[in-house]
């Protein structure tokens, strides 16, 4: 090879400390203790964080992230787990350990399937699930009794899927820019279906995931 020949280049993953990780631990306005790993350029779930089991909120959001490792199962106390805007093509199993979960947020990520292991985060209240690439979710989201909201926005479903006809306390879906077959949804209570949801503050989400979903609202509005 030529000396001027330039190698390939690969994203280079910054290293995340456990002294670095410490830094990003606030305390909110409810005396939760959070870890905030936003924007940090990482492609791996930085493994000194498992020092920080302790925590009641977790956020690797707007990152490279394509695995996460199993030792999340270690955060046994976490409430709420922020994996938005990432790499992510798949779940471990070892995510049906989070017991306390009360938030998920996985949006835009790159995901084609789920693990069955959701369906033992008995205390989750809202899952958002939206800009991936499913097209089917697991039976045993319909095990999820303490669900209220899902959003499934922006994937690749062609029926609302039946495992959520069984959650008593679902108040919302969002399913908007799916490829849907119309059909009559049996339902025993009045379930929104609408637009005008948010799973989570648009201030959650990273400048390219609100831009996209602003522009094709804009361009349904227009048609």
């Amino acid at each position: 090879m030529a000396k001027g020949t330039k190698a390939k280049r690969k994203t280079k993953s910054k290293k995340i400390t456990l002294k670095m990780a410490q830094n990003c631990v606030e305390l909110t306005m409810d005396g939760k203790r959070r870890l905030d790993l936003t924007f940090k350029g990482i492609t791996a779930v930085p493994k000194c964080i498992q020092k920080l089991f302790h925590m009641d909120e977790v956020d690797l959001s707007r990152n490279m992230i394509r695995k996460i490792p199993d030792f999340i199962a270690q955060f046994i106390k976490m409430t709420v787990l922020d994996l938005h805007s990432n790499y992510l093509e798949e779940l471990p199993v070892a995510i049906g350990y989070l017991q306390n979960l009360k938030v998920l947020n996985l949006c835009n990520n790159r995901l084609t399937s789920l693990p069955s292991e959701l369906g033992l985060l008995n205390k989750l209240q809202t899952l958002n699930l939206g800009l991936n690439q499913l097209e089917a979710l697991p039976a045993s989201i319909g095990a999820l009794e303490d669900l209220r909201h899902i959003g499934l926005f922006d994937n690749r479903f062609t029926h609302l899927p039946s495992c959520l006809l069984k959650l008593k306390k679902l108040e919302s879906i969002k399913m908007d820019r799916n490829p849907i077959i119309a059909e009559k949804i049996p339902t025993e209570k009045p379930v929104s279906i609408s637009e005008s949801f948010y799973l989570v503050k648009e201030s959650f989400l990273c400048k390219e995931c609100l831009n996209r979903c602003q522009a094709e609202r804009k361009e349904l509005r227009e048609e």
